[in-house]
């Protein structure tokens, strides 16, 4: 117990001392055409996401801070943890989720004093996160209950509303959280539960973005598309690869995009949890080859041009913060959170996040008429995206493409290729815009070898 207080002790100061206190962040909307995210006073949001799972339940302060620090540091702006994760959840520092294991007994005190170990719980714990996130300008995306949890306590719409209001004490005036309902759990068998709760967040805070975190390979559109306290889609493209997947879409979760962008009404969408960096093929066999870098990329890029409002990242080991004592990680997590964080595609996914705020935002569409003839099966495929005087064409292996001129604005065209993984620009020439124009990215065509082609009016 004196462990427990001269920790939270430490942690508390080095937190004042390195971040002092900032103004409430701007809440997110949706943007007009319903295609994007936006801050309320505008400005475009694109959201790059990483999945700290278990960030409520493993990190210590001080460890949480160095987890957001390194996140701030690397572009990204939204993190995705679990409010709860199993029955009997406790903190790092000892304290229980749930009185008894009871859903609607969370074990909440009166106060929630740093220093004092008694008034200082689990959810004061996850209130500190959201409220350090803060400081540093990142959202956070709670799942208010795993999809596990709901079905091993058989969740009720009277047991959903209960634990989602006393959860809304902790959270609903903090303007950085979105709320991700579901978790890993596809939405029909509780859909009326889901509803319910999502609907209690809207009358506690309707300023506070609501998704669903579907099961892999789904999407929260199936289920939930036309309700109205859906304000964006999410779905969950997963880490199967194209033999291992049976719904015919295999890795190619620019599909998704697809599905849903052609939806009534017109909402933004996301992949909220594709491949993670450093885990299995399949998840479950360790033996498979592992997702790299460059898949990350590719999932990140194919989404974003095919429409996406932006992209969550993932590693294996930095989702559930593998630790050295920790005993059967998941999933064969062989390496320790710490270091992975330091994982190449996680430094990465910056450069698609800058080169998407460096045009014109709100007015981007996908458009695959850019491309002459078939865009090419599987990793051949070619996605392309533009604005009104810009066109960004993306190829995952350095495949060549022609591009029909004449589809943005401007009497001559500046091209350039753009190397997604170290953000340098390759002037190429200036061209006519008019007719066909054929294009070769640098190197040998092999997949890991990226570009983005950029055509802008000059």
């Amino acid at each position: 117990m004196k462990q427990k207080v001269l920790l939270l002790a430490f942690t508390f100061f080095v937190s004042l001392l390195v971040h002092a206190q900032v103004k409430p962040m701007p809440y997110l909307k949706v943007a007009p055409n319903g295609r994007f995210l936006m801050t309320e006073k505008g400005a475009p949001f694109f959201w790059l996401g990483d999945t700290g799972w278990l960030m409520a339940q493993k990190l210590n302060h001080e460890d949480a801070l160095k987890f957001l620090d390194d996140r701030q540091s690397k572009g990204f702006n939204v993190i995705q943890l679990m409010a709860l994760h199993k029955l009997d959840d406790t903190s790092f520092y000892g304290d229980s989720a749930l009185i008894q294991g009871n859903l609607v007994a969370p074990y909440m005190t009166n106060g929630n004093d740093f220093n004092d170990h008694i008034q200082y719980d689990y959810w004061d714990n996850i209130e500190w996160i959201v409220d350090e996130a803060a400081k540093r300008n990142i959202y956070v995306g709670v799942v208010p209950i795993w999809g596990s949890v709901i079905q091993k306590s058989k969740l009720t719409i009277a047991m959903g509303r209960i634990y989602m209001h006393l959860l809304l004490r902790k959270l609903a005036n903090k303007s950085n959280v979105i709320w991700l309902m579901g978790g890993d759990i596809e939405g029909e068998e509780y859909r009326v539960v889901f509803n319910e709760m999502a609907k209690a967040a809207k009358e506690h805070n309707s300023k506070q973005l609501i998704s669903f975190h579907p099961r892999g390979r789904t999407q929260s559109s199936t289920w939930f598309h036309k309700e109205n306290w859906l304000d964006f889609n999410m779905f969950q493209s997963g880490h199967k690869n194209y033999e291992q997947d049976s719904t015919g879409y295999g890795e190619d979760n620019w599909k998704y995009v697809e599905v849903d962008y052609n939806k009534i009404p017109a909402k933004p969408t996301i992949d909220g949890e594709p491949c993670y960096e450093g885990i299995p093929q399949g998840l479950h066999d360790t033996l498979q080859p592992r997702w790299t870098a460059d898949d990350v990329r590719r999932y990140a890029y194919w989404s974003v041009f095919a429409g996406a409002c932006g992209f969550t990242y993932g590693h294996n080991s930095v989702m559930q913060f593998y630790r050295k004592w920790d005993k059967n990680p998941a999933y064969g997590a062989n390496e320790y959170w710490l270091s992975a964080l330091q994982a190449q595609g996680a430094s990465q996914l910056v450069y698609l996040k800058e080169l998407m705020l460096s045009k014109s935002y709100f007015n981007r569409i996908p458009d695959q008429s850019l491309l002459v003839g078939k865009q090419g099966d599987k990793y051949d495929y070619v996605v392309a995206t533009r604005g009104n005087d810009y066109a960004f064409i993306y190829t995952c292996n350095g495949s060549n493409f022609v591009v029909i001129a004449d589809k943005i604005d401007g009497r001559k065209l500046k091209a350039s290729w753009f190397n997604p993984r170290n953000g340098s620009l390759i002037y190429i020439d200036t061209y006519d815009n008019r007719g066909e124009l054929s294009f070769d990215p640098p190197g040998e065509k092999v997949l890991g070898n990226d570009w983005v082609l950029i055509l802008e009016k000059n």
